[in-house]
């Protein structure tokens, strides 16, 4: 099979695997219809001066060679046409990452093949060609190079390719992940509306089952019945009509009809039964798509009937009743799920009914009791009271219980009822051998033969446990995880204290958070959040100890219940949660850690109810954050205190501010271009230092992140920017009129609906130049909802502000949003600058970073460096600003000008 890609190029496609799963269908689909993996190439390729080309899996070539037409011809005339069809050949025999090195007769001309793996399966392969000026041997051969554009030496090839093998798995396994997570968000939005509908469901079905044990009269409970299905279904009406066979007429004896609703049937009595053709001797089932009978037809037309469904209602063998569903306002459809639930409505009106005639209350009308008795949709079991000997048992007794009749069992069984805590006539029954409960009730009734007899019914409620299992489930238990909820935590934590004061033992509670979440919800998107939450607490129940006693209180905080029992392991068990967190998660395609900060507290002797208990857990918990997080701090008296100066530093934050902000500071580090002579400084960065007039000097990673808490970075942002505009206006107008301002935008700044306008706003107030401001935003918030940040991005850029994107590299996908982002500077990380020396990767990405930058019109600014020797390596690279300690710390506004504006005020 051959597969056209343009008239000059054709590439065979045998080597291609079937397509496999629909994770992996949508992800090449993905590829090809984006141009991201093209441009990638493009810039790689012109970066590293190789040439090279892309297929994937299923769908064949993915992106188009990366060189000039000529330059192809070209190869393919030095080294063979198909020269790809053996390096691929090569790679479909191994599943490994491993790189392919292929010599060819020149030997300035070597071709690599490499495969890109997730899940063990082959996604993608990628072939590079590469021309080494270092390999020439003879003038013959140096003549040729002038006809390539891309030349590289032997030890950059090794390089590139090293990095490209990197990147490229990130990049497809973030797009793995992409597609995994938003199959997985539809898959639970699907089983999330499924829930709510069963939830529905069975609320409507526990209520109308509940009228089985309902004292009103039957007027009323059928009544309640019809409401029920009536509102749930959301039908026009729902009448249960009584037939008089003599007559041949019916009467209504039960209706209900939907708001502003013209009904079908109104109240009535002896009405002929003709009229009403649907009231058949069969279950009677028309939706709006069906045929309807030419019987019907008339009815139907009178009545603006779109959909019905009829059911007979039967008492001794002849239909009594029937109980009909009409729609008469839409196009109705009448689904398996809900004929089935219609039928056990029916069924459930008939059980009322037999058991009215069981109390004695429809006796009369009918002939024989013992007729009767043998028909109703209940067992019944008639005892003596004076010799105890079994006077009747009607065969649904007989069917159910046959063996332990046959046992002479069946009375011993009897024995185990439980009485209900709050009707004493209401016994439950629960036979474990054939898992099965049932309602089981005695009365003191008259027989036939006027003899003082026990009359005990038994009903079969098992369908009704079950519904009634399922929503005490669905209201203890946390939807996301699984785990149970702070509802249930409560409950089992009381039982587990009183537990603890009878054993005269010790329990433990401890209380988990996960440390910076929110980076992870807000960087990689709430759908890898929710699989993050569920991988904790996959892990966290396997537990030794702990499997049935850990619950989600809500967002990423964790509560584990420690018994008695396994007290003696609360050390074993903290280090398992420990070494959990001490491994990296998994998530779009890289690597990220979240750690946990955990309060353990160790009842009864640090407290002894549940109130008490949670919230000195939660207190040594937030001691634990403010060690710095990733530790394990147990409650003790200094902690409560510790809390209340928690308080006083909110109550100080929030005094702070509203007095115009006097006690923060904006403090300068500065930035410098190291691509001029003399390495000026070119403008600073903006932070900003709190110092207490009560508290003293407050770290920022203290009072940030409580700032972003109490809802206070919004107002202290603005003053940030105010501020830093006014003072780059002065040192614009002091002799450095091109001096610029880096400003940090934090997530609740930028996703304010007015910020656009906030930021025009200072630029009025203040007349700076607004190309000499930059605002910086964070590469995990730009990439966190993409269309979102454009449309934002876009209306700052518009007033002329310059666009920075902090802390580029970790959030490995930015490569491919770099293009979507209306950027003028990229940030890149400290990280990669502090073993700059030594670590190749490191090299390799800042170097094709800034090359690639270069290529689109972007600056480079390297965060975080500190030593000479990182200075002299990325000048080499032709970084254009730098900044860090080496050249100097965040200082004072007043030093900052004293220093680079050489003016004092």
């Amino acid at each position: 099979m051959v597969t056209r890609f343009d008239s000059n190029r054709e590439i065979r496609k045998d080597f291609i695997i079937d397509k496999g799963s629909y994770i992996e269908e949508n992800l090449n689909e993905h590829l090809l219809e984006s141009v991201e993996l093209q441009e990638l190439q493009d810039k790689f390729s012109n970066a590293s001066k190789l040439y090279t080309i892309c297929f994937g899996k299923s769908v064949g070539v993915l992106t188009i060679f990366s060189g000039l037409r000529q330059e192809r011809t070209l190869i393919e005339k030095m080294i063979g046409k198909n020269y790809y069809f053996n390096m691929l050949k090569h790679l479909q025999d191994i599943t490994t990452e491993d790189v392919l090195i292929q010599d060819t007769q020149y030997s300035f001309i070597k071709i690599a093949g490499m495969n890109v793996i997730i899940d063990g399966n082959i996604v993608a392969s990628w072939v590079i060609t590469a021309v080494l000026s270092d390999k020439i041997e003879d003038t013959a051969d140096n003549k040729i190079l002038q006809y390539f554009s891309k030349v590289t030496t032997s030890i950059d090839f090794y390089k590139s390719i090293d990095l490209l093998r990197v990147m490229s798995k990130r990049i497809f396994i973030g797009r793995y992940n992409e597609v995994s997570a938003n199959e997985e968000a539809l898959r639970s939005r699907d089983s999330e509306i499924r829930m709510a509908q069963e939830l529905k469901k069975n609320e409507a079905m526990t209520a109308i089952v509940q009228m089985l044990e309902s004292d009103k009269t039957f007027e009323e409970i059928i009544n309640t019945v019809l409401r029920t299905v009536g509102e749930y279904l959301d039908i026009s009406s729902v009448n249960l009509i009584r037939v008089n066979k003599k007559k041949k007429t019916i009467d209504m004896i039960g209706e209900w009809a939907n708001y502003n609703v013209n009904r079908v049937i109104r109240s009535i009595k002896n009405f002929p039964m003709e009229a009403f053709p649907m009231l058949d001797e069969k279950p009677c089932i028309i939706s709006s798509d069906t045929v309807v009978p030419e019987k019907y037809e008339s009815v139907f037309d009178k009545y603006n009937v779109k959909a019905v469904v009829s059911l007979p209602i039967e008492l001794n063998e002849r239909i009594i009743m029937y109980v009909s569903f009409i729609e008469t306002r839409h196009i109705k459809i009448w689904n398996e799920s809900t004929v089935k639930f219609l039928f056990d409505v029916k069924q459930i009106i008939q059980s009322i009914i037999t058991k009215r005639v069981t109390k004695n209350s429809l006796v009369s009308s009918y002939a024989s009791l013992e007729a009767i008795l043998e028909n109703v949709g209940c067992g019944i079991y008639v005892r003596d009271l004076n010799s105890n000997k079994t006077l009747f048992a009607n065969q649904k007794i007989k069917t159910e219980f046959r063996r332990e009749i046959e046992d002479d069992n069946f009375e011993k069984i009897l024995q185990n009822v439980r009485r209900d805590k709050n009707n004493k006539d209401n016994l439950e029954l629960y036979y474990s051998e054939k898992n099965k409960w049932y309602d089981v009730n005695f009365m003191d009734i008259v027989w036939v033969d006027g003899r003082k007899v026990s009359l005990c019914t038994v009903y079969d409620v098992t369908d009704r446990k079950i519904y009634q299992k399922k929503i005490e489930q669905q209201a203890n238990n946390d939807f996301l995880t699984g785990l149970y909820n702070r509802m249930r935590c409560e409950a089992d934590l009381a039982d587990v204290i009183r537990e603890v004061k009878n054993e005269n033992g010790s329990g433990a509670l401890l209380y988990l958070d996960l440390d910076d979440f929110k980076h992870i919800n807000d960087g990689l998107g709430h759908q890898y959040g929710d699989i993050l939450l569920k991988e904790v607490s996959s892990l966290i129940r396997r537990i030794e100890g702990i499997e049935n006693n850990c619950y989600r209180m809500g967002g990423d905080e964790f509560i584990i219940i420690v018994s008695n029992k396994h007290f003696s392991r609360l050390d074993t068990i903290i280090s398992k949660i420990k070494e959990i967190f001490s491994k990296s998660w998994y998530l779009k395609g890289a690597d990220y850690y979240c750690t946990m900060s955990m309060g353990v507290v160790v009842f009864p002797q640090d407290g002894n109810t549940v109130q008490e208990i949670i919230k000195m857990a939660d207190i040594a918990m937030y001691e634990a954050k403010k060690k710095g997080k990733n530790c394990v701090e147990y409650y003790n008296h200094r902690s409560e205190s510790a809390s209340y100066k928690r308080l006083d530093l909110e109550k100080n934050m929030r005094n702070a501010t509203a007095d115009e902000f006097r006690e923060f500071e904006v403090y300068y580090q500065p930035i410098i271009d190291v691509h001029k002579p003399g390495n000026p400084c070119t403008g600073a960065e903006a932070l900003i230092r709190w110092n207490s007039k009560q508290l003293g000097f407050i770290s920022p990673a203290e009072f940030i992140p409580l700032a972003e808490y109490l809802g206070l970075i919004n107002p202290i942002g603005d003053f940030v920017l105010e501020r830093a505009c006014m003072d780059c206006k002065f040192w614009n107008d002091n002799g450095h009129p091109d001096y610029k301002v880096n400003v940090n935008l934090s997530v609740v700044q930028l996703l304010q609906n007015n910020i656009v306008e906030k930021v025009a706003y200072v630029l009025n107030k203040t007349g700076i130049n607004p190309r000499n401001l930059t605002l910086e935003v964070t590469e995990s918030l730009a990439i966190n909802d993409m269309e979102r940040m454009k449309t934002i991005l876009g209306g700052i850029k518009a007033l002329g502000v310059r666009i920075a994107l902090d802390d580029f590299g970790t959030g490995y996908s930015s490569l491919n949003h770099i293009k979507e982002i209306p950027l003028d500077v990229i940030k890149v990380d400290q990280c990669f600058v502090n073993d700059l020396n030594n670590d190749d990767y490191a090299w390799a990405f800042v170097k094709m970073v800034t090359e690639l930058a270069n290529a689109i019109g972007v600056t480079v600014c390297v965060e975080g460096v500190e030593e000479k020797e990182q200075y002299e390596i990325l000048t080499k690279m032709k970084v254009t600003l730098i900044q860090g300690y080496y050249f100097g710390k965040p200082m004072r506004g007043s030093d900052f000008e004293e220093k680079y504006v050489g003016i004092s005020r």
